[in-house]
């Protein structure tokens, strides 16, 4: 092995009412993440509840940040991260009057998103100015919320409390994008671009989506038919088959992508034969 994929601290970023969930129905947890892979056998109306009790705690946090309050039964898209341009932090506003069909036409869709430019990346900065406008063009059709400092008590309220994790970096250029390993501990799927861990993490349909296609152009065709066509269609019509994809996320990925299993391959994979090699 010569990769070793990252992972994040699983107790860390499950927000309580997961904690509270798997405490409950998968004891063993705390002490090896792996046990979460029996996530698939907790029903899938505890899981909706964990989640709706997540997603109060986001929006109450938005009501409190901004003063608009976000209604709870809105499909709720989020994304964070540096604002710098290969990781195209305003590529879902690419076509807003899109946006606006599909809010319309298939189910409303809400976006709270953050993210940090470096003072000195000029186009990291133009990309928040291009979301900004996106946002006025969209208005109450599709509202999108930009929160100001980002930092790490924000992100773990906002990968737990969204319905749905976005990462559109520009291929092959994302590290491993562990924002949403962190969704996943609470049930979030993704919709990426297959680059990073979601080349490992991704299962169409089962722990969320992938944006396909070689170039920018194809992949906002990509990011728009799948919310439109596959995404939101499942949210509103189909909420059952939506909790059992955020079911598949937890037991699939969240039960993968953490520290213990990462610290247990370097250990194993890297550290110890390095260490046998040189006592040989």
């Amino acid at each position: 092995m010569n990769a070793i994929t990252n992972g994040v601290h699983a107790i860390t970023w499950t927000a309580s009412p997961f904690r509270n969930l798997y405490d409950r129905r998968i004891p063993e947890w705390r002490h090896d993440n792996f046990y979460l892979r029996y996530a698939v056998g907790i029903p899938l109306h505890e899981i909706h509840q964990a989640h709706a009790e997540a997603k109060r705690g986001l929006l109450a946090e938005v009501e409190k940040r901004t003063g608009i309050r976000l209604p709870e039964d809105v499909m709720t898209v989020g994304f964070a991260r540096r604002a710098t341009l290969y990781k195209r932090l305003d590529l879902l506003f690419s076509d807003p009057e899109r946006l606006k069909l599909i809010s319309r036409n298939v189910g409303p869709l809400q976006i709270i998103c953050g993210g940090k430019a470096h003072p000195r990346d000029e186009g990291g900065k133009e990309i928040i100015r291009h979301i900004f406008r996106a946002a006025q063009v969209l208005g109450d059709t599709a509202r999108v919320i930009y929160l100001d400092n980002y930092d790490m008590s924000l992100a773990q309220i906002l990968c737990a409390g969204v319905d749905l994790w976005l990462n559109t970096p520009h291929k092959p250029l994302e590290a491993s994008g562990t924002s949403g390993m962190k969704a996943a501990l609470n049930g979030v799927p993704s919709l990426s671009v297959l680059d990073g861990w979601w080349n490992e993490g991704h299962v169409e349909g089962i722990t969320g989506w992938s944006i396909e296609g070689g170039d920018s152009s194809s992949e906002i065709i990509s990011l728009y038919d799948k919310l439109e066509r596959v995404i939101l269609r499942l949210f509103y019509g189909n909420p059952s088959g939506f909790a059992e994809v955020m079911r598949s996320a937890i037991s699939l990925n969240g039960s993968f992508f953490n520290t213990q299993r990462m610290v247990s391959q370097y250990f194993n994979h890297a550290y110890y034969p390095l260490k046998a090699a040189a006592n040989d």
